[in-house]
């Protein structure tokens, strides 16, 4: 079991070029980022399936980069290094790395290593993931407990990826719910609702928030949300 989206961060370009074309060869859409910032400046950069992290890299060291990911989001995380400090294998999964793999690593190594961690995080996110709509408190209930006041705005979003069950809802469906049909005033307007949704459920909870941006498509809640 393979995830569907990858991010490698990683500035060994021979490496990356050859990992990224075996991982496509087995159906995964790899993306490549050369150092830390560069992933951090991405429009989704909490968005992957499953991320690979090198530590020696340029911008954020690859330890911080680790803890910056896992406020965010609860997807696999392997790293692989020649980092070879006495306590690296403490220092990168105290800051919550799934697996450490030491260069160098084969590819089938490395490719076994995903899908061992990404089923558990599968297996893992289908026993406790559910969110709550709760209407009548006009509140985001966490799975860990923590409930988010919501807007107006807010509450209408959600109410569209209630309706959806999981599946993909356009950004023009979107709109459509916020009162705000074309042009880019309402496109800014949808972008700035779910910016703020986001941040207050990053205020509230370190719950990673399951609202995933498809690519000129729309946002998928990639979690069970239910009305109470």
């Amino acid at each position: 079991m393979l995830p569907k989206t990858l991010a490698l961060i990683e500035d060994d370009r021979t490496f990356s070029e050859v990992l990224s074309q075996f991982l496509g060869e087995q159906g995964v859409q790899v993306s490549n980022f050369s150092d830390s910032n560069e992933l951090l400046a991405h429009s989704a950069p909490y968005d992957y399936d499953f991320y690979i992290v090198d530590l020696m890299l340029p911008g954020i060291d690859g330890v911080d980069l680790i803890k910056v990911l896992r406020r965010r989001t609860d997807a696999g995380l392997i790293v692989v290094s020649a980092r070879i400090d006495k306590d690296v294998f403490e220092q990168v999964m105290l800051a919550g790395a799934d697996m450490y793999l030491a260069k160098p690593a084969g590819l089938k190594q490395v490719v076994m290593a995903i899908e061992a961690v990404h089923r558990r995080a599968a297996r893992s996110s289908r026993l406790d993931n559910d969110w709550k709509l709760d209407r009548r408190a006009v509140q985001l209930v966490a799975p860990d407990g923590a409930r988010i006041d919501l807007s107006a705005a807010d509450v209408a979003v959600l109410e569209c990826f209630v309706a959806a069950n999981g599946e993909t809802v356009s950004r023009d469906a979107l709109r459509h719910q916020l009162g705000r049909d074309g042009g880019r005033v309402a496109a800014d307007g949808l972008n700035a609702t779910v910016y703020r949704l986001r941040r207050r459920v990053a205020r509230a909870t370190q719950q990673p928030f399951p609202l995933q941006s498809k690519s000129r498509v729309g946002y998928q809640f990639r979690a069970p949300l239910n009305p109470v």
